[in-house]
Parts: C-alpha cells; sequence; structure tokens
C-alpha cells in the first residue's frame, strides 16, 4: 500500500487510555500531518534489544528478545506564517501530551472508532530551529521524548 496521504498525525494532551483513545480525545488535539515535512515523522519505529543467552560452552552465539526502544524521536515541522498553533504549543521544553499515528487510512478521514491507532506519552525536547535553505519553507524540529511506555496497537474508542 502507498505511504502518501496516508498518515495522520496529532498531538492532544490528554487521553485517558492509551489503548483506547476517544474521538472527542483526538479531536481535541492538533493534526499535524499537514505541517510535518515528508521526511518529518522520525524515529517512530520500534527496534527490540537481544539478550545475550549464550554460554561459556555455546558452540554458537544465542539470543532471546529484549527491550523494545524508539531512537531520535522527533517531528520535523514547516513554521506557518500565522496562527501557528504548533510552533507555540510544542515549542516550550517539557511540554507533556501524546503524539498519536493512524496510518494505511486516506489522511483526509476523520478520526473514527475501531481505526488502528499508535499512541506515544511525549514530552517535548528544546524546539530547534532549522538553517535556511534555497528553495524551502522554513523549519524547526521539536525532539520527542517517550516517557511511558506507548500503546503501538490501541483501537480509537
Amino acid at each position: 500500500s502507498f505511504a502518501d496521504a496516508r498518515t495522520r498525525v496529532g498531538w492532544t494532551a490528554a487521553i485517558a487510555s492509551l489503548g483506547g483513545p476517544t474521538v472527542a480525545e483526538l479531536n481535541a488535539g492538533i493534526l499535524l500531518n499537514s505541517i510535518i515535512t515528508p521526511d518529518g515523522l522520525i524515529g517512530f519505529e520500534a527496534s527490540t534489544a537481544d539478550i545475550d543467552t549464550s554460554a561459556l560452552d555455546s558452540e554458537y552465539d544465542t539470543v532471546g528478545v529484549g527491550r523494545d526502544s524508539f531512537s531520535g524521536t522527533m517531528l520535523r515541522l514547516k513554521r506557518q506564517t500565522s496562527g501557528d498553533t504548533t510552533y507555540t504549543t510544542l515549542g516550550a521544553k517539557g511540554v507533556f501530551g501524546f503524539v498519536v499515528i493512524r496510518r494505511d487510512v486516506a489522511v483526509v478521514t476523520a478520526w473514527t472508532a475501531l481505526q488502528l491507532v499508535e499512541v506515544y506519552p511525549a514530552v517535548t525536547g528544546r524546539r530547534r530551529n532549522l538553517a535556511p535553505e534555497k528553495n524551502s519553507v522554513r523549519k524547526y524540529e521539536v525532539p520527542i521524548k517517550i516517557y511511558a511506555a506507548p500503546n503501538i496497537d490501541a483501537v480509537v474508542a
């Protein structure tokens, strides 16, 4: 399936249940997908660590399944010329909220019950204004720290 126009990303201040965010909670947030750069949803792919289970007398290295982690999570966003709610909301260091990602559904489709989403408890790092480039919009990055276990298999309630 194609990725273009099929990833919806939101930031919301409150979610009562990571396993089942409500449509109302998601609609109360900010939609980010139209101001995230095409390469700007960074690091929201889990990697699983290995646990070495080999012994001194092992002939082969063996591993078990360790912890999952996310590395370098951030949002790369386009600065808006006026009324930039995202810049002011996520611009300060230490803003708590939730990044919610829905994949493989047309981005114009509203949040709806029973949709699969990923919910990341997040706190923002220091906003970084990026250097200007020719033939480009003004951009900035917001580091996202995942401070608690996410639910990457949540269902909208």
